[in-house]
């Protein structure tokens, strides 16, 4: 059965091995690898690159949406984010590389976030964990919520730009 055909994620039933409480964000995550994988099939690789009417391009969305998730989800961890993790921030959006490349990131860190919903005891989706170098406050579940959320947010906007730019407008 192809994607077109299918209900969405999160009608589909709950994920194995996901805790109740986490199964919104592992819907939204495998919603969006979903419709990213199935919207950049046969996208031109000439344009992976374009910023159409200044907006950021197909490239950079999927740079950042692997980038946040494995940001994201550190701080939910408790750790601090690593040399190579702010090198990839500080990169993202800038470079020439490829849409397979991309897309297998992507998936990868999809997989290692559902790995980790799937390993997160319910019981400490309250504890406080600091965000960036300020440290701000937030909660395990807010941090994971604010990933799923942020990541349909930048598929919405990496389906419009592809859209756009596979119409030559």
């Amino acid at each position: 059965m192809d994607n077109k055909k299918k209900p969405e994620v999160w009608l589909r039933g709950p994920l194995d091995g996901i805790p109740p409480l986490l199964q919104p964000v592992a819907h939204a995550l495998m919603q969006a690898r979903e419709e990213i994988n199935e919207l950049m099939t046969s996208f031109p690789e000439g344009l992976l690159w374009e910023k159409p009417a200044g907006m950021a391009s197909p490239g950079f969305h999927l740079q950042h949406l692997t980038g946040v998730l494995d940001r994201l989800f550190t701080y939910a961890r408790g750790g601090a984010l690593t040399a190579q993790q702010l090198a990839y921030l500080a990169n993202e959006g800038k470079g020439s590389v490829e849409l397979d490349v991309l897309l297998e990131n992507f998936n990868k860190q999809v997989n290692i976030a559902i790995k980790q919903l799937s390993e997160t005891d319910e019981a400490t989706l309250t504890e406080v964990r600091g965000v960036g170098r300020a440290q701000i406050p937030s909660t395990v579940i807010g941090l994971m919520v604010h990933a799923a959320e942020h990541t349909m947010r930048h598929t919405g906007q990496l389906l419009v730009t592809v859209k756009w730019l596979k119409s030559g407008s």
